[in-house]
């Protein structure tokens, strides 16, 4: 069975990670957050298990994912906790969710040390590894992410990053603190952002892309048509459309993470699979073809844009 080891490496903040991570957003069981039918818990925790057992040492969660009957971080908290040496736990704040799961205005930066504090008490924690300030509609985030700077300063939190963000944050913030990863909305056939991915190459920040198997599905999941391209491929190395998206995420560059979730055990194992897929140049193109102007080299086709997440 295929690792995540597979995949390679990259040092987030000061931690050696597999760039097959694992997203915990869908372990709630909610396109909606809270709304539908929640997954099994126990389902649900035994993937968790399963997914550092195939070597998945980086995970993505936030306080904001539940629904009515689960808390992604209680899960990851039930399942994992203690936790292994070598996992890192990267949370987002920001959004803010009232009990019934309804969006309320984001927090103001006086109130992120207490949204801080909700995920290290759900995770049963005393630090977090890194957290990612998600923006929403601010132009300017000196106030939130110096808010961040301090609880750094304090020990409360390990390493900073961005989500949401565009060129201009990822420059103001680097201002202030260092800045490991940004976390944007990227996939196949999502067009925009090329600066983004470039942005962080260069500066040698992890680049996280979510919403890559998802597409145009967001947190409905992979509800739409696939496209032939991508049928294509899959057909060629006997994989699945999924395995295919992600195999060409993780190709835009040894700095780009994938953080793919899911509460299906054996989606888990497809996914972590697809670490080892590897596509041909002529592949890549095809695919490069979706949506978005061909560069011509076959390489870094970068992506941000608007997220949810």
């Amino acid at each position: 069975m295929v690792s995540a080891a597979a995949a390679g490496t990259w040092v987030l903040g000061d931690s050696e990670v597999n760039r097959i991570g694992f997203g915990a957003m869908r372990l709630t069981g909610s396109a909606a957050f809270h709304e539908g039918t929640p997954r099994d818990r126990s389902q649900a925790i035994d993937v968790l298990r399963r997914a550092v057992s195939l070597g998945i040492n980086h995970i993505d969660t936030a306080a904001f994912y539940f629904s009515r009957m689960r808390s992604a971080n209680e899960l990851i908290n039930s399942a994992l906790a203690p936790y292994p040496d070598d996992l890192v736990i990267v949370t987002k704040v920001g959004p803010a969710r009232d009990a019934d799961g309804e969006w309320i205005t984001p927090a103001r930066p006086d109130q992120l040390r207490g949204q801080v504090e909700e995920n290290l008490r759900q995770l049963g924690r005393d630090h977090l590894d890194v957290v990612n300030l998600r923006i929403m509609d601010q132009e300017s985030i000196t106030e939130h992410f110096g808010a961040l700077a301090e609880l750094r300063h304090a020990g409360l939190v390990r390493h900073l990053g961005i989500a949401g963000a565009r060129p201009e944050h990822l420059a103001e913030a680097q201002e202030i603190a260092p800045v490991v990863c940004v976390q944007n909305r990227y996939g196949i056939d999502t067009p925009g952002g090329h600066a983004m991915l470039r942005a962080c190459a260069a500066q040698g920040i992890a680049f996280v892309p979510f919403f890559s198997i998802a597409g145009q599905g967001r947190e409905a999941g992979a509800v739409r048509a696939e496209h032939d391209q991508v049928r294509a491929v899959a057909r060629a190395h006997g994989v699945s459309p999924a395995q295919v998206r992600l195999a060409w995420t993780l190709q835009q560059g040894s700095h780009v993470l994938a953080i793919p979730g899911t509460g299906n055990p054996e989606h888990l194992v497809d996914n972590v699979a697809a670490g080892a897929l590897r596509l041909t140049p002529e592949e890549r193109r095809l695919l490069d073809s979706i949506g978005r102007p061909h560069t011509g080299t076959g390489t870094s086709n970068p992506t941000a844009g608007t997220l949810r997440g």
